[in-house]
């Protein structure tokens, strides 16, 4: 999802020159591979979006996966670059690196500073990482390696499943089919109470090629080898339960809402602040009902052929 819309906002620009390889020609877990690739291979920017990533179901089912594959697609990529002499890298991190008490909004600076939600820990240990290693390289050897930490993402290209993928998309399933099929009832994992932000993937997309970009006097404080990562989002959140009514009005399901408070909520709150962002000149400009209605439009046009992959 995030690869795809950073082709759309780098294919905007005339001069870029895209190199491209998709996961049958590269397996950034293979360090090997990586090596080889970046020995080949002329580079000057690279953005490293790839990750493996799910919800609350997928993150407490296969946790072993979530560290293991994060920690070598993100040592292998930034070592490889490095020994390569790439000249800018920017790393996308996830909000769920801060402590689930920090306070909020969550600013940069809170990262390592509590103890994180226990339902995505080995995800959020693994990306920390990542942002450690950037971090040590910078400090070490003077390289200009950045990291962006998005909010919640979903948009067009999203994985669909109904377990093993985020909220939005989950529910968004969901309620389609129970509309389809005339339920009365859509079940939503959790109380509905918990606070989230949300942001559209071309959004960031668009912030990520601003971050990698940008000069200005305001970007001192954040080349400083100890700071190296800033928030992305919105500056905006919304309880579960308004952003289940706001799909169900997309989607147009007009049967019950039903929460189940058994389940597992997960943080009562993740809102960033994005003022470090936005005193760079970047601001999001697709609202949640908006971005809804883009992702909702892209997914009934390809449901056929999510049907028996995602879904």
């Amino acid at each position: 999802m995030v690869g795809s819309a950073l082709l759309r906002i780098l294919q905007e620009a005339a001069d870029n020159e895209l190199v491209l390889r998709d996961k049958s020609q590269l397996e950034l877990t293979n360090q090997s591979q990586v090596r080889r690739f970046f020995a080949e291979t002329e580079i000057d920017q690279v953005y490293l979006a790839a990750a493996k990533v799910g919800g609350i179901h997928a993150n407490n089912a296969y946790p072993a996966q979530f560290i293991y594959d994060n920690l070598m697609i993100q040592s292998n990529v930034i070592n490889s670059a490095f020994e390569n002499e790439v000249p800018q890298l920017l790393l996308l991190g996830s909000s769920c690196i801060y402590p689930r008490s920090a306070d909020q909004p969550m600013n940069e600076d809170a990262l390592l500073s509590g103890a994180l939600e226990p339902t995505n820990e080995p995800y959020a240990i693994a990306k920390i990482a990542g942002i450690k290693l950037i971090e040590s390289y910078r400090r070490q050897y003077q390289v200009d390696y950045r990291a962006v930490m998005p909010t919640n993402l979903y948009g067009i290209n999203d994985n669909f499943h109904a377990e093993n993928s985020h909220v939005i998309p989950a529910m968004m399933h969901r309620m389609h089919l129970a509309k389809v099929s005339k339920l009365p009832e859509v079940e939503i994992w959790g109380s509905g109470k918990p606070m989230r932000e949300f942001l559209y993937v071309d959004d960031m997309a668009s912030a990520c090629v601003h971050v990698m970009n940008v000069i200005s006097q305001e970007y001192k404080s954040i080349t400083n080898p100890r700071v190296v990562h800033i928030n992305v989002g919105t500056g905006i959140d919304c309880s579960i339960q308004e952003l289940a009514q706001t799909i169900a009005e997309v989607v147009g399901y007009e049967g019950e809402l039903i929460f189940d408070p058994k389940r597992p909520d997960g943080a009562p709150r993740k809102l960033l602040n994005v003022e470090k962002l936005n005193s760079l000149g970047w601001r999001a400009s697709v609202s949640l009902k908006q971005g809804l209605e883009k992702t909702y439009s892209w997914y009934v046009d390809h449901a056929d052929d999510l049907r028996g992959t995602q879904c």
